[in-house]
């Protein structure tokens, strides 16, 4: 961004800052044109974004002021006597001061000064913190991260006390200037991991940042076609915190609720919070069930479809597997379909009141499901098998995750359908080579695995008690490696 010192003339400096900011074009754009302590002053604002109450108690402050009481040094006179407020920063370029006044602090311009102050008296419209629909717990606190990200940073740091947790700010995006945030904890994270994702966030160079977190995301991960998220998001403060404590380093961008943690592995996007609350042992059965459910969501279509075909691979004991009526369509036509409305179906309930979404499942079950059935265009046993499998993938913790196994199960049903075992056999290889070759910020993705780490797989595997994990993922290579 071109710098442009002050003017020498108040006058030539207020009216920049009016055509910088477009104060005669935009209605919200405030300017006010005062004098105090026999001096010009100017503020500029954006209306919604200042708290009006400490505005309006700073104006009054100043307007008691006599000429003599800012002499000989006003702007020390102001930002240390005259101005009691914690958050006031000094500027000497008005084009970096009118960004500031876009992202919610007020400008003021002093006649006579040469310098521009400015107070960071903003507030921004949020909604109250609230549990995260999609990480829900039945024990556990019910806080989550919001819009704003000075709200995510506080709670963050609510439930980390260390005097070594660094929150570094920067913006990204030319036109937006999105405030970003990389969370760290400095003296257990590896710092050479900290300065390549700096690095990396300063060097995108894009106008804005529509989708916030995830066009951030599209930028640091690469590999745009990939289905599969290397990065893992949270909306919850206590598992942002847990993954800090690893030694993980988390994005946080204004604007969205979702926080990112950096790198993340194949394991991360299986886990979820309510097996920390919970019992070990509980915890460790709720996690192979999840596990199972995932695995069984990407290969039970699949295999199903291939032991229709040929029941021949079948031993004696499971010759009941296969459809007894096939249906008026081909068995791998019913499947694409079924995959394609169950899709249907969740974009419907995305988009319906949250009080007719009961009633849609309803009709969708009921009234689709069983009349396909009744009337012989779908085998019943196809409705079984997909709604077994669209359970797993909505087992899944991680929607992104969910929405990558989607695809593998549809990818796979194809191949199969064309080339029969071989092309099963085919797919499912290619799918394992495939995600054993990717890298989360050069970290294996399938870690602890591939490389085979026996201690940490059997950590992510079962859930193991919390007094007995005395070390932090070897991957993260932290800095302080003993908890």
């Amino acid at each position: 961004m071109e710098e442009q010192r002050l003017f020498d003339s108040y006058e030539k400096n207020v009216s920049y800052l009016k055509d910088r900011l477009g104060v005669e074009e935009s209605f919200d754009m405030v300017h006010l044109d005062l004098v105090y302590a026999g001096r010009g002053m100017s503020l500029f604002l954006v209306d919604g974004f200042v708290k009006d109450d400490i505005l309006h108690y700073l104006m009054k402050l100043l307007s008691r002021l006599d000429p003599d009481q800012l002499d000989p040094d006003p702007l020390e006179k102001l930002l240390k006597t005259h101005l009691p407020y914690v958050e006031l920063e000094k500027k000497k370029d008005l084009n970096a001061a009118a960004d500031w006044v876009l992202a919610g602090p007020t400008a003021l311009v002093v006649e006579g000064v040469d310098e521009i102050i400015m107070i960071d008296a903003r507030t921004y419209p949020v909604r109250g913190l609230q549990e995260p629909d999609l990480e829900r717990v039945v024990r556990g606190s019910r806080d989550g991260f919001v819009e704003t990200i000075i709200f995510n940073t506080a709670l963050t740091r609510r439930r980390i006390r260390d005097r070594s947790l660094r929150m570094e700010y920067l913006q990204v995006g030319r036109r937006s200037l999105t405030d970003v945030c990389i969370c760290y904890v400095k003296d257990i994270a590896d710092s050479d991991r900290v300065e390549e994702l700096k690095k990396v966030l300063q060097d995108i160079d894009t106008d804005a940042l529509p989708m916030a977190e995830k066009t951030i995301d599209e930028y640091i991960s690469g590999r745009y076609w990939n289905p599969y998220p290397v990065i893992r998001y949270t909306e919850r403060p206590d598992t942002a915190a847990a993954h800090l404590y690893e030694g993980h380093i988390l994005v946080i961008i204004d604007g969205s609720p979702s926080v990112m943690i950096t790198p993340s592995t194949f394991w991360h996007h299986l886990q979820h919070a309510e097996e920390y609350r919970q019992k070990p042992l509980v915890g460790a059965y709720l996690r192979a069930v999840r596990f199972f459910a995932f695995f069984a969501s990407i290969f039970i279509l699949p295999l199903y479809f291939l032991f229709s075909k040929r029941p021949d691979l079948l031993p004696e004991a499971l010759a009941f597997i296969g459809p007894t009526d096939t249906g008026t369509l081909p068995l791998i036509v019913q499947f694409l379909i079924a995959e394609i409305g169950i899709d249907m179906l969740r974009m419907a309930a995305i988009h319906t009141p949250s009080t007719l979404g009961t009633a849609l499942g309803l009709v969708a079950a009921i009234l689709i499901g069983q009349v396909a059935v009744e009337v012989g265009l779908f085998s019943s046993e196809v409705v079984l098998y997909l709604a077994l499998a669209a359970i797993g993938t909505f087992a899944t913790p991680s929607y992104e995750f969910g929405l990558a196994d989607r695809i593998t199960r549809l990818v796979l049903l194809l191949v199969t359908g064309l080339f029969g075992l071989k092309g099963y056999v085919l797919g499912v290889t290619l799918w394992l080579l495939y995600i054993s070759s990717m890298k989360s910020f050069k970290t294996p993705y399938l870690w602890p695995f591939l490389p085979f780490s026996w201690k940490p797989l059997r950590d992510v595997l079962l859930r193991s008690p919390i007094p007995l994990k005395n070390r932090r993922p070897a991957f993260l290579h932290p800095d302080d490696p003993d908890r």
